[in-house]
């Protein structure tokens, strides 16, 4: 059931990628019809990995998430959208991404290819390539080492225990989007993240174009900060150090607000997390005030959901803050 409605609707946009930005879609389309999701196109594992071997498109994995969340089709559909196969040579496929190549093949233009996945799905709003153009990450590591494929810099830094200095893109230049800058500069709202810090929210950042249109556009520019580290990404960084990661990617001056959780996380779960090299993310007063003191309003908040034991961002009290907080100013 729709939300509490705002007339006219909000615009908000979306900037990221994978599962965090596919997550918070959920709870905003039960506020607003206008909103528009800029994804990264740069994944090169997996069954988008394959995929982009094949041809010379952007990775069509996390604009199907994102397809699919915003959809309000049959179940059915979402359901085989989202169906992987486990056996034979489409073993690891994902049969929304073979849908997208297909759509691709028949119009030759990829964002073509998501539009017409997008009126199949009746999804609300829009769902966009950061690019059109056929782009792969690489990081520089603190040791100096250079690792190309967004698949492979997360185990790269951890197995050299070296953290990620900086991402560059090749080729080094790539366009943003014409009809992604346009929504950013008519946006009320444009939300960065959650979602994994140097793979899926940064390389958005290095569209030409991108930065300038934060920078120039008049919508509230928000920062939802993820509730745990990542593997080779993010292992032990405080919320002041993925703050300045962003800002070494792009400028000082395009954030407006930082959203971080500081709810509880039951032991058991975190322990679990451990495992895998992934802990609450750290911080402590010094951050917000470094954070404040750079002109940043930061909404402290409890963020947590857990299902079937893995954590994720509560969508629909996400959806509260931008719409009865940040939207009013407060």
């Amino acid at each position: 059931m729709r939300k509490t409605r705002i007339w006219p609707e909000p615009r908000i946009v979306v900037i990221g990628g994978g599962t965090g930005t596919s997550t918070i879609l959920r709870g905003i389309k039960e506020y607003t019809n206008q909103i528009t999701a800029i994804i990264s196109v740069m994944d090169d594992g997996g069954s988008t990995g394959r995929l982009r071997k094949d041809t010379d498109m952007g990775a069509p994995g996390d604009l199907r998430n994102c397809l699919i969340s915003l959809s309000n089709s049959d179940d059915l559909i979402k359901e085989v959208l989202d169906y992987r196969f486990s056996e034979g040579e489409l073993a690891g496929h994902s049969l929304g991404n073979i849908f997208i190549t297909a759509l691709y093949g028949i119009f030759g233009d990829f964002n073509e290819a998501i539009l017409q996945t997008g009126h199949i799905l009746k999804v609300t709003g829009k769902v966009l390539p950061v690019t059109l153009d056929n782009v792969n990450i690489c990081a520089k590591l603190l040791d100096g080492t250079d690792v190309e494929g967004e698949s492979n810099i997360p185990e790269a830094s951890h197995i050299r225990n070296s953290r990620i200095d900086r991402i560059y893109s090749k080729p080094e230049k790539f366009d943003i989007l014409e009809e992604a800058k346009d929504e950013i500069m008519n946006a009320d709202v444009v939300i960065l993240g959650p979602g994994s810090l140097y793979t899926s929210i940064i390389p958005n950042l290095l569209a030409e174009g991108m930065v300038k249109s934060l920078q120039a556009t008049q919508a509230k520019v928000v920062y939802v900060a993820n509730i745990m580290g990542q593997y080779g990404e993010t292992e032990n960084h405080t919320l002041k150090e993925h703050y300045e990661a962003v800002i070494s990617h792009s400028k000082s001056d395009i954030i407006d607000y930082v959203i971080v959780n500081n709810g509880i996380i039951d032991t058991k779960i975190i322990e679990k997390y451990e495992k895998d090299f992934s802990y609450p993310i750290p911080y402590d007063n010094s951050d917000i005030e470094y954070l404040k003191n750079s002109n940043i309003k930061v909404i402290e908040t409890p963020l947590v959901r857990v299902k079937n034991g893995v954590i994720r961002h509560d969508a629909d009290k996400l959806a509260q803050i931008i719409f009865n907080k940040i939207l009013k100013g407060d």
